[in-house]
């Protein structure tokens, strides 16, 4: 039987980045797009960004975009919640960082505990895996009919992580019989709502995953299911590395006023390049 690891208030936890996203706005595949170019501009390594519940808007997941782009890789972050993105709002009224959770007296905990299923409950029912996978493999599909595209990649964080690792199970077939979705690659960052074993046994593509310590969505028992079941695979390329005293999002919500927070975040950054650098060659 396969465990689903939820999601929690650690999902809203993060900060927001500063910067301005040098990429631009499109429209592809029927989806709101945000697309950085590598400086030649060839699409011959492509990754695709599936973000996490705050959506493709969000100015972390686009300065990271724009970090891979300048690494040589093609990216898009596609609109995957079709404008219902939960609002940023949430980073700062809901939990606004480790530091101010730490602080928080008992009312607030448990107002924040109220909260947090009240809104992430219906947000989840409307955007299930019946309704988010096929706008994946239908975006995945889209990217590999652009001219000059070889090579995709998919890399995820809290929700969209999940997304990455199933895409990293290959082409499946549609009720027609026509191949869709499918990457060559996926990286994901602190994943939630993964089913173990299910989401990780079908895994046939290299797959890079970032994993905290401190992450109340994934905790010792369940990373070291998923390392049991990684390593069984032995014909396919994977690694897992665990980052210490890193909470959820760190990743992409890490805060940069702390050095530790911040060098996990630039290695976890290094850590999707170099993977995407050796398997979408």
């Amino acid at each position: 039987m396969s465990q689903n690891v939820g999601m929690s208030s650690c999902c809203f936890s993060g900060k927001v980045h500063q910067g301005q996203p040098t990429g631009r706005e499109d429209e592809i595949g029927g989806l709101s797009t945000y697309v950085s170019e590598p400086q030649n501009g060839s699409k011959e390594k492509t990754i695709i960004f599936i973000t996490d519940i705050f959506g493709w808007k969000l100015p972390n997941v686009r300065l990271l975009c724009d970090e891979y782009a300048k690494a040589g890789f093609y990216c898009y972050i596609p609109d995957l919640h079709e404008g219902d993105s939960l609002p940023l709002s949430f980073l700062d009224n809901v939990e606004p960082n480790l530091k101010a959770q730490e602080s928080l007296g008992v009312a607030d905990k448990t107002k924040n505990a109220a909260i947090v299923p009240a809104t992430l409950g219906p947000w989840l029912a409307k955007h299930r895996e019946g309704v988010s996978r096929p706008l994946i493999d239908g975006f995945v599909n889209t990217v590999r009919m652009i001219p000059g595209t070889n090579k995709i990649g998919a890399i995820g964080f809290c929700w969209g992580a999940r997304y990455a690792i199933l895409q990293a199970h290959g082409q499946s077939k549609d009720g027609k019989g026509s191949d869709i979705g499918g990457v060559d690659a996926a990286f994901g960052a602190h994943p939630s709502l993964v089913a173990v074993p299910g989401d990780f046994e079908n895994v046939s593509k290299p797959l890079s995953l970032a994993l905290g310590t401190k992450d109340s969505l994934l905790d010792e028992a369940t990373r070291g299911k998923i390392q049991d079941l990684m390593a069984k695979k032995t014909d396919v390329p994977h690694e897992i590395r665990i980052y210490e005293d890193q909470i959820h999002g760190f990743a992409l919500r890490g805060d940069w006023s702390s050095e530790k927070d911040k060098q996990a975040m630039d290695e976890a950054a290094q850590q999707g390049i170099e993977w995407f650098t050796k398997y979408l060659s």
